[in-house]
């Protein structure tokens, strides 16, 4: 998510660092980089064209400290003009005085509609909430199946009922027959996924427009695939022209997604951006984060989100004492490795991780390499450990050369794979080892930020 755009700015922002002031020759070469890296990540032109002036007047007019770089001072004030633009305040869902709310989902045919409704119910689930999922795509096969699958896979209620014929008649009815069922079960959310079209037509938004007439629902939320760009901005501001929506969701953020829907969607419809889908499993589904993204953007990573996901999956006594050893150097063994490598892959994939550091410090080395990363990797390496003896795990230092062609046979590796993994993990204990140090900590605690 963002990486183009990530390197682009930041090459931008290196261009100032030899600048002792900002002045209006020097600063229109990296304003031109910024521009054109923007605009190549598929931002709405005049979105670009209100931040570039905002940064330039506000650049130009020394409205920051005194204390930071030219470069710094850029950096700041696009951190803080991008955070009006994205919103500068997290958007809640809004909840019902009176059970069940309504959530009604819109979107067009393909941008990952009833999957999101799925995920969108196991996050009310995780918050302690009862959802009811119901589909009204009376008209496309299979489209009501589909969502009972979705449903049963998060394990959350789900209203079938009848639909003999595909008319806004059913459709009217279907609701009607949910909103009661909810009341009847206790169900304090009804999550209602819509039909779609491939494109926008009457018959679509006349059914929408009748169904809101019916719910009155708390949230219209529309589902926009991130990897269309402009058109999913365009086709956001044609729903909200018609039903008034409550906010934006955007799916496939975690694919080939340049950033120019999440950067531009909320200025032009006027509406927040309230989750991002970050992967197709059912809990890829994140609270979007104004504040967050921008630092992602930026290359100042993202370490609340990782700190939160690692609360989720992560055995905190478990990594507690893996750390322990790891930072005293020397009782760090490969078990503790391997136990290592999975508690981390609970929480995704190591790309999206790497992807929620600081690209700065230490960290910069892993950012550029992200992109290289093979996520089956991790399957050997944990084969390759596992095909030692315990006794080789508890001390590396005795696997010469016949033992590691025999990890290699049991493991179905070479004896390359498992010299590279020793030869990994020795400078890992090292890395370690200097972090346990107190002079590491106070050499981080100095380490300045861009923008911060």
């Amino acid at each position: 998510m963002f990486e183009n755009l990530t390197s682009k700015l930041q090459r931008a922002f290196k261009n100032l660092r030899g600048q002792g002031a900002l002045t209006e020759e020097n600063i229109q070469e990296p304003m031109r980089e910024i521009r054109m890296a923007l605009l190549e990540a598929d931002v709405n032109v005049k979105v670009v064209k209100q931040l570039l002036d905002q940064i330039q007047t506000k650049t130009l007019g020394q409205q920051v400290a005194g204390s930071l770089s030219p470069g710094e001072q850029v950096v700041k004030i696009m951190h803080d003009e991008l955070i009006e633009i994205l919103g500068r305040d997290t958007a809640r869902i809004k909840f019902a005085s009176q059970p069940p709310t309504v959530v009604l989902m819109a979107g067009l045919q393909g941008s990952g509609k009833t999957t999101t409704s799925g995920k969108l119910a196991n996050w009310f689930k995780n918050g302690g909430h009862r959802p009811l999922l119901v589909s009204v795509d009376v008209y496309r096969p299979a489209a009501r199946q589909q969502l009972k699958v979705v449903a049963d896979a998060v394990k959350a209620r789900i209203y079938e009922g009848h639909a003999d014929e595909a008319n806004t008649a059913t459709v009217e009815r279907l609701v009607k027959e949910a909103r009661r069922e909810a009341i009847n079960t206790g169900c304090d959310v009804l999550i209602v996924d819509t039909a779609g079209r491939l494109h926008i037509d009457d018959q679509l938004m006349d059914e929408m427009q009748s169904l809101k007439s019916i719910l009155n629902p708390q949230e219209i939320l529309f589902v926009a695939n991130a990897m269309t760009g402009q058109d999913a901005v365009r086709s956001a501001d044609d729903f909200h022209k018609k039903l008034a929506l409550t906010g934006i969701i955007l799916t496939k953020m975690d694919g080939d997604a340049r950033g120019g829907a999440a950067l531009s969607i909320r200025n032009v419809t006027g509406q927040p951006i309230k989750f991002i889908g970050v992967g197709e499993k059912y809990d890829a589904l994140e609270p979007f984060h104004p504040d967050r993204i921008v630092s992602r953007i930026l290359g100042m990573g993202d370490l609340a989100t990782l700190i939160e996901k690692a609360g989720r999956n992560v055995d905190q006594k478990k990594a507690q004492e893996l750390a322990t050893k790891a930072l005293s150097g020397d009782g760090f063994s490969l078990g503790d490795f391997r136990e290592q490598l999975r508690q981390v892959r609970k929480m995704g994939s190591l790309k999206s991780l790497i992807g929620m550091l600081p690209s700065v410090g230490p960290f910069a080395g892993m950012q550029k390499h992200a992109d290289s990363i093979d996520e089956k990797q991790i399957n050997r390496v944990e084969a390759i450990i596992g095909s030692m003896t315990e006794y080789e795990r508890d001390h590396h230092e005795v696997i010469n050369g016949s033992r590691r062609k025999r990890i290699a046979r049991g493991s179905g590796t070479s004896v390359q794979e498992v010299n590279n993994l020793l030869r990994q993990y020795a400078q890992m204990r090292k890395m370690f080892k200097q972090m346990g140090k107190p002079s590491f900590a106070r050499r981080m605690a100095g380490m300045k930020m861009p923008g911060m």
